[in-house]
């Protein structure tokens, strides 16, 4: 969605509230495409001496793999993001965006890359998740599976045939 913000920059008003469904089904991320819906975003656009204040709340489903024990994970999330815009580089400071001289804003590619951003790089399924068994490959969410797991580097078994 472009964001047409003339009226922001020019003066003729104050306030451009703004929503939308932004797809990002084809987004891929670490390997998949996690996003199972569109992302829904409200927000609004405020006239700021001489800048433009961006506010937008985000709000999506999303499904991948557990990290640790391969169960698939969805998930519903929530983000606010906030961006300071600018429409020329004397104004523009480090943590501004500058819009084009259209004074449009391609707010599609803008939340894509924050929401990027804010995702975390591991999925897990909970926080407590004990993953899979490296020898059985049973998921030891659901219980122990009797592998001896304390295996003696090879390297150190002279040293245990000194204790015993």
């Amino acid at each position: 969605m472009l964001l047409d913000l003339k009226s922001l920059f020019s003066g003729e008003s104050d306030r451009l509230p703004f929503s939308c469904e932004i797809n990002l089904s084809e987004t891929e991320y670490n390997g998949m495409f996690p996003f199972v819906s569109p992302v829904a975003v409200e927000g609004v656009a405020t006239a700021s001496y001489g800048s433009v204040q961006l506010e937008a709340e985000v709000s999506f489903d999303y499904e991948a793999p557990c990290d640790r024990c391969t169960a698939s994970v969805k998930r519903r999330y929530h983000y606010r993001f906030s961006h300071l815009l600018s429409d020329s580089e004397e104004e523009k400071d480090d943590d501004s965006i500058q819009v084009d001289e259209e004074h449009t804003l391609d707010l599609d590619e803008l939340l894509r890359s924050d929401i990027l951003l804010e995702l975390p790089y591991k999925f897990l399924c909970r926080e407590e998740c004990k993953g899979l068994c490296p020898s059985c490959g049973k998921n030891l969410n659901e219980g122990p599976c009797g592998c001896n797991l304390h295996q003696i580097d090879p390297r150190l078994e002279v040293l245990k045939k000194l204790i015993d």
